[in-house]
């Protein structure tokens, strides 16, 4: 994968949408990916022993020290591009788009519609921590591990902001998603950073797509059975 430039993705026009379905957040529709949050000092981030190259493993009391990094990770609709900003590992990206990239535009105020989500990502390297410092809802996409993944795998979490979400390391998942202006959340993940991506746009020719309540109280899709996570 390239190094990619979060703030100018430059995505190609036309790209078609994959619809989440979302689903409300509880421990039951998140297991396997993680786990609600009551408090964010209840959480210890797991953290991956650094892998063997070869026959012999790496000591027990090594490869896993690095330990944690912490910081504020905001979420911040301008006009039609949802930002993020990961204080935690010094991130600044775009996270998703109210419209096509094309027609997007930051000089208006208005509520989203919906999102667009162009990328995402796992850590092998360790588990994270995401809990909101201001009680609004939010959403966040996720899919179970493995590198062939697809679109039509990521399920789009709401939660309504009371709790804070940790998940495992090697779930896909792209931040936190306010669901107008800004919001913050306390961010806790593993020191190494290592991060694998996906490129909806290019590998796929689409963008996944929620709707968003924005500040109106809307149905959502009752608790379904989670998919059987495979082991880590």
């Amino acid at each position: 994968m390239p190094i990619f430039d979060f703030l100018n993705p430059a995505l190609p026009p036309g790209l078609r949408t994959v619809v989440m379905p979302v689903v409300a957040a509880t421990d039951h529709t998140l297991a396997g990916y993680g786990r609600l949050v009551a408090s964010a000092g209840d959480v210890r981030v797991e953290i991956v022993r650094w892998p063997s190259t070869g026959r012999r493993p790496v000591d027990e009391d090594t490869g896993d020290q690095a330990g944690t990094t912490r910081g504020v990770f905001e979420s911040r609709w301008q006009g039609d591009i949802l930002y993020g900003r990961n204080g935690a590992v010094g991130g600044h990206y775009i996270l998703a788009y109210g419209e096509l990239p094309e027609r997007a535009r930051d000089d208006h105020a208005r509520a989203p519609s919906r999102m667009l989500l162009w990328h995402a990502n796992y850590h092998p390297d360790g588990g994270q921590l995401f809990f909101p410092l201001e009680p609004a809802p939010f959403y966040v996409p996720l899919a179970l591990p493995g590198d062939d993944i697809r679109p039509e795998q990521f399920v789009c979490f709401r939660f309504d902001g009371s709790q804070g979400l940790y998940i495992h390391p090697n779930i896909w998942h792209e931040g936190v998603f306010t669901l107008e202006g800004t919001q913050r959340f306390d961010d806790e993940q593993g020191a190494v950073h290592a991060r694998v991506s996906v490129d909806f746009a290019r590998e796929f020719g689409c963008l996944l797509e929620a709707p968003i309540e924005s500040a109106r109280e809307a149905p959502i899709e009752p608790p379904r059975e989670a998919p059987i996570a495979p082991p880590r």
